[in-house]
């Protein structure tokens, strides 16, 4: 019997995260394991065909990495028959048309997320992809990350009771680029080529609360621009233009009220980069992006306030580790393996086009909560 191949076409991985986390991490990663393990033990095997701007950067990934295929030409790669999916990891304003033309060619879509810079261009691509009859996926990645993955288990397991509250922090400081190099590309801080905090994390917080908690229903949002001017990659001076911080409150479906932080201009005083607490009846969670901690109801010690004096308890001792109880596996290869799964056995995706457009959908309503200065409600995405 012969092995199955999916040949993969690769936009955009050239870049940090294209790079890192889809082609190395997860394409790469399945392909050197000897592939995916499909229901009848066999292995689904994986081919990537890159697709960039720069050809000597191309060519040079492609020898130390063993890839056979590489082009600057996309219409070249789209028209390849034996190539059925394509991946993009471009710049959020070059990606809705490149995927538009990938659809156009039958091919089966994953994107990293946003899927598009507006609802209205999102939900275009999710009208076309269904027309089309195309498995299609958008990057969801924190939620099969370890520290999610135990939170999610507390929820399932009833652990909080009513849920009452949820309490997240996410961010680092991101240099401006003048004494030292910005961690983050130029273009995030350009409204015009697609930036802002707003655009990039709040299609997470869209996917994480649902998935945890409720769908949100509506949302108070105060975006700024705390750093006015940054350097680039050519250390050129430019102005700003893009959100680099934004201050939400998030109304689910049960009651929950949510309240994230998102910050590119905050120094990290936490376990990590992103955690989340999650206060119940019953008990209460803080989790990360890899270790979750609890409180139960009946552990729950009494401080007391007084001003008076220093206090003698040490808070963060007195919660309890939730165990390592499944490996802990890179979320990003996760997703793909099951998007590929799906592709195989022509099923479709459980994140798919219309979960990012519903990302999108609260992202447009915390812009326009941030320049309204209101509390906006959110449309039905159908």
């Amino acid at each position: 019997m012969a092995t199955p191949i999916i040949r993969i076409i690769m936009n955009g991985v050239t870049g940090r995260m294209g790079h890192n986390q889809h082609l190395l991490r997860s394409v790469l990663a399945i392909r050197d394991d000897g592939g995916i393990v499909r229901p009848d033990g066999s292995r689904l095997q994986v081919e990537p065909v890159l697709v960039g701007r720069n050809r000597d950067r191309l060519a040079e990934l492609a020898a130390r990495h063993g890839i056979a295929g590489y082009t600057t030409d996309l219409a070249a790669a789209l028209a390849d028959p034996a190539a059925t999916v394509y991946f993009d990891a471009q710049v959020t304003g070059e990606r809705p048309p490149a995927i538009r033309r990938a659809i156009e060619a039958g091919k089966h879509i994953y994107t990293e997320k946003p899927l598009a810079c507006s609802v209205a261009d999102g939900l275009s691509l999710a009208q076309a992809a269904r027309r089309a009859g195309v498995t299609n996926g958008v990057v969801h990645d924190k939620l099969y990350l370890p520290g999610l993955r135990k939170l999610r288990r507390l929820v399932d397991a009833g652990f909080f009771g009513r849920i009452l509250s949820v309490r997240g922090e996410f961010g680092y400081w991101v240099f401006e680029g003048d004494r030292q190099p910005a961690q983050r590309p130029s273009w995030n801080y350009r409204a015009s080529g697609g930036g802002g905090i707003v655009l990039d994390m709040y299609c997470h917080w869209s996917y994480l609360l649902e998935h945890l908690f409720g769908p949100v229903r509506a949302v108070t949002t105060k975006a700024v621009t705390h750093i006015p001017e940054r350097w680039d990659e050519q250390g050129n001076r430019y102005r700003a233009t893009a959100d680099d911080a934004a201050y939400g409150i998030f109304e689910l479906d049960g009651g929950v009220v949510a309240q994230i932080n998102s910050s590119w201009a905050v120094r990290v005083n936490r376990g990590e980069l992103l955690e989340l607490q999650v206060d119940g009846v019953e008990g209460s969670a803080v989790a990360g992006l890899f270790d979750c901690r609890v409180q139960h109801r009946v552990t729950t010690p009494r401080p007391a306030w007084n001003p008076d004096l220093p206090t003698e308890q040490d808070f963060r001792a007195q919660w309890q580790p939730v165990p390592d109880n499944e490996p802990v596996r890179n979320g990003f290869r996760a997703q793909w393996e099951q998007f590929l799964s799906d592709v195989d056995a022509g099923r479709p995706h459980a994140y798919d086009f219309l979960a990012g457009v519903r990302g999108l959908d609260l992202v447009d309503a915390a812009l326009r909560s941030s320049a309204e200065g209101r509390r906006i409600e959110l449309g039905q995405v159908a």
